[in-house]
């Protein structure tokens, strides 16, 4: 399964549920205002480093990049574009866009 989170974590629970139900080996997409959890410094750092170690995490670089925030990437996320977005939704059989 692919989850999609396009909220800041500094706005919403979202990230925090959405974590509470991935399952091992599921991938996660931040996009939008989302990819300020894929920040080092962050107050979401340690919950996403955590997530790295089950989860397959992505990042829209495109909006990292509109945010200025690409030099702050959290090790173990993966940095995709919009067709590395594409793909992901084409490899999973099914998304959950939390809202």
């Amino acid at each position: 399964m692919l989850h999609i989170i396009n909220k800041s974590p500094f706005q919403t629970s979202t990230l925090d549920t959405c974590l509470r139900m991935a399952q091992p080996g599921n991938a996660l997409l931040l996009i939008e205002d989302g990819v300020y959890a894929a920040t080092a410094g962050s107050a979401a750092e340690a919950r996403m480093r955590q997530a790295c170690t089950t989860l397959k995490v992505y990042a829209l670089q495109p909006d990292m990049d509109a945010r200025g925030v690409t030099g702050k990437l959290i090790e173990g996320v993966t940095l995709v574009d919009y067709a590395g977005f594409v793909d992901l939704t084409v490899e999973h059989s099914t998304s959950h866009s939390w809202l």
